[in-house]
């Protein structure tokens, strides 16, 4: 699993000219499912999400979490995150997982993220978004879960 996280000031995303998501402060992440990642993956995926020290404590030290600050967590799909771009021109999309499994894991992510944070809204899997955002910092990291075993 990948996330490419972004502290954001605030963000939304728009499908067909509506907001279908949006936060205030907190994190935008974009998460893709890649071939082999079960809910395993994407639940450790989540917890660093969560955990990801990534805002200002008192002394201007990235110290605390989206759950400390109780920010926002907007979570969008993005399948390309797995793209392979090692050769050539145009991206090679076949490390992503299958869609149907692409989205399985998205709305598990979804699903244990409002189970455990109080604000999460989402994009929607497969459709054409519009992502907005006011990246703080900027701050922007890519993280990325593997499967047991698996050397990527």
């Amino acid at each position: 699993m990948i996330g490419l996280l972004q502290r954001v000031s605030e963000a939304s995303v728009r499908v067909d000219g509506e907001v279908i998501g949006a936060i205030g402060a907190g994190l935008m992440v974009l998460v893709c499912a890649e071939k082999g990642d079960t809910e395993r993956e994407a639940e450790a995926l989540l917890n660093k999400l969560l955990g990801y020290r990534v805002f200002s404590d008192e002394a201007g030290k990235m110290n605390r979490s989206v759950t400390d600050t109780a920010g926002g967590l907007l979570l969008v799909p993005q399948f390309t995150l797995a793209a392979d771009t090692k050769s050539g021109t145009r991206p090679s999309f076949s490390p992503a997982a299958a869609p149907e499994d692409g989205r399985r894991l998205f709305d598990h992510v979804v699903r244990q993220a409002r189970e455990r944070h109080g604000t999460v809204e989402t994009g929607k899997f497969g459709a054409d978004m519009k992502v907005g955002l006011v990246n703080d910092g900027p701050v922007t990291f890519w993280l990325r879960v593997d499967p047991v075993g698996v050397q990527r």
